[in-house]
């Protein structure tokens, strides 16, 4: 898993009430579809995965069809639309056509599928990379952006900023902590249970606790943002379900769109999704202010300058005075 094998049950079918939307009417249905699937009724969930398994087939058959295919009824189809936001079964099927049509549009390359045994190491690395370019991309078309800016306000006006995550996510942590701690904002990463749980209780209204899990479903993670919120910080949490257990104790919530696949364990395109989103949460920040950042960002690249050899990147040599 991404997190931890310590995870909390199933998120409940009924929404959760946190800011979630996707940027607008014409982001992908399946990112939605993905990210909404836990929080799905078992037959919804069926539903799904017929849509997921073949979308362009879906967008060409009938509402019975569909029901036929997934056991289920048409009623549960017309409420798995709902569910996702898209009216009715009418309305998915404009949508899943149109989705379909920008996926051909993008790619003929069949690169989106599992990588088996089969696969040579070119197969291997095409596939890689079209998953990561396109977690990236999909991330960034589905982030509210109403919500980023509200979370970037929040964070550059902290006192201080806890980052928390465990497994994979911690390192996504880390890197949130160092991109702030270079502007000069007072930021901390924790990945021990102890130690998260420790820094919450004792963060105070003015200052932030973000969780950071894809899953939106590690205890840890979850428990540190439950108590830091308990003790008046504002919480915000980076997972890939906006529906899941995370969010629950999470004032903002900000969205990814990956789809891991074989090697899920391996933390791969949501660990590039959840980067993305970090970026431009610290490139918000710092914006916030500008000057200031500037300024730390030449004072901390002067500082290590005198530690890296003295070539450029192009071989040639650097002057000695500055180490840049």
């Amino acid at each position: 898993m991404n997190d931890t094998e310590s995870v909390i049950g199933p998120a409940p079918s009924e929404p959760v009430s946190v800011q979630t939307a996707g940027r607008d009417a014409d982001s992908s249905p399946l990112v939605r579809i993905r990210s909404l699937l836990p929080g799905l009724a078992r037959a919804e969930q069926r539903v799904a995965k017929v849509v997921l398994e073949d979308p362009a087939h879906v967008a060409r058959r009938s509402i019975t069809e569909v029901a036929l295919a997934a056991n289920t009824s048409e009623t549960t189809v017309t409420r798995f639309c709902k569910a996702v936001g898209v009216g009715g079964y009418p309305q998915l099927r404009i949508a899943l056509a149109a989705d379909t049509a920008r996926t051909e549009a993008r790619t003929t390359r069949n690169l989106g599928g599992e990588i088996g045994p089969e696969d040579d190491l070119a197969a291997v690395i095409s596939k890689v990379s079209f998953a990561d370019a396109r977690a990236v991309e999909e991330t960034a078309d589905q982030l509210e952006v109403a919500t980023l800016e509200q979370v970037i306000e929040v964070v550059a006006n902290a006192g201080r900023v806890d980052v928390y995550g465990v497994g994979a996510s911690a390192f996504v942590a880390a890197d949130l902590q160092q991109k702030l701690h270079r502007i000069g904002r007072v930021c901390f990463a924790w990945s021990d249970t102890h130690i998260m749980l420790t820094s919450a209780a004792v963060l105070s209204p003015g200052d932030v606790a973000i969780g950071v899990s894809h899953t939106g479903a590690t205890t840890d993670t979850v428990e540190a943002l439950r108590v830091a919120r308990e003790h008046g910080a504002s919480t915000i949490a980076v997972t890939n379900f906006p529906r899941s257990p995370i969010t629950e104790v999470s004032d903002h919530v900000l969205t990814t769109a990956a789809r891991e696949t074989t090697f899920r364990s391996g933390a791969t395109a949501s660990r590039i999704a959840q980067l993305t989103v970090i970026d431009c949460l610290f490139i918000g920040v710092a914006q916030r202010h500008m000057d200031a950042s500037v300024n730390a960002l030449d004072a901390t690249r002067d500082a290590v300058g005198s530690h890296r050899l003295g070539v450029r990147p192009d071989g040639r040599r650097r002057p000695r005075e500055t180490g840049k």
